[in-house]
């Protein structure tokens, strides 16, 4: 298994940005540059990196940790839209919308995170066609992932939730060089789900009867990602 890989991984802001897909792809003075400008921000567990309403401020990646993206309602009910793991980029959406954010981000465990300026992001935004690129296949990985999430919570079993909740960590995109060793927990897949700690352990169960998983200590190993991606969709 690839260490940096797992969602226990921990890297560097320069181990970050050279397996990053768009990184590579600047010219060596740009990527000078947003080194320089990149920060580091630790996140402890059950702390939030955003809140809904927060301008966002910075252009994301996961150096470490397990983060959620959620949503809770005046009423206390929350729905979960996603987990980023390390190697993830994430909130390009906000930055370029210029609106308030809608989502909160929670870290599920202790966390780093590495912080683009606005600025910087802006200015690869006007000034870098390979990175356009990238952001134009990030959006659109993350929509697809989001509407079949939608269709997901209305109309899927426990079991399908929770198989696309440990496929959307393999999702070779938004989770670039994922291993099949994912370094969760039980209660942080229930979280990503959107299911009680108790609904998500069954659901775990039935998926290692059926020798899909493997459950592990600090982990669950993915057998059969075919049969896995059949059942995120019943």
């Amino acid at each position: 298994m690839s260490k940096a890989a797992s969602a226990g991984a921990s890297l560097t802001v320069q181990a970050l940005l050279d397996r990053s897909v768009w990184y590579p792809q600047l010219d060596e003075q740009v990527r000078a540059y947003v080194l320089a400008q990149t920060q580091e921000s630790p996140i402890a567990m059950g702390a939030a990196l955003s809140l809904h309403g927060d301008m966002a401020a910075h252009w994301c990646g996961v150096l470490e940790g397990v983060l959620k993206w959620s949503a809770t309602a005046v009423d206390g009910r929350a729905v979960t839209m996603g987990g980023m793991t390390v190697g993830s980029w994430f909130g390009e959406g906000s930055l370029l919308h210029g609106r308030p954010v809608q989502a909160d981000i929670i870290a599920l465990r202790h966390s780093r995170v590495a912080l683009i300026p606005k600025d910087t992001f802006d200015w690869l935004y006007r000034t870098q066609l390979s990175f356009n690129h990238f952001l134009l296949q990030q959006l659109n990985e993350r929509l697809h992932w989001f509407m079949g999430d939608f269709t997901a919570h209305r109309l899927y079993h426990a079991e399908a939730l929770v198989a696309r909740a440990l496929l959307g960590l393999q999702h070779p995109w938004l989770h670039p060089g994922s291993d099949r060793h994912i370094e969760i927990t039980q209660e942080e897949i229930a979280n990503l789900a959107g299911l009680s700690r108790q609904r998500c352990n069954q659901a775990l169960s039935r998926l290692k009867e059926a020798g899909l998983v493997r459950l592990e200590y600090g982990g669950i190993t993915l057998l059969d990602l075919s049969l896995l991606d059949r059942m995120a969709t019943e």
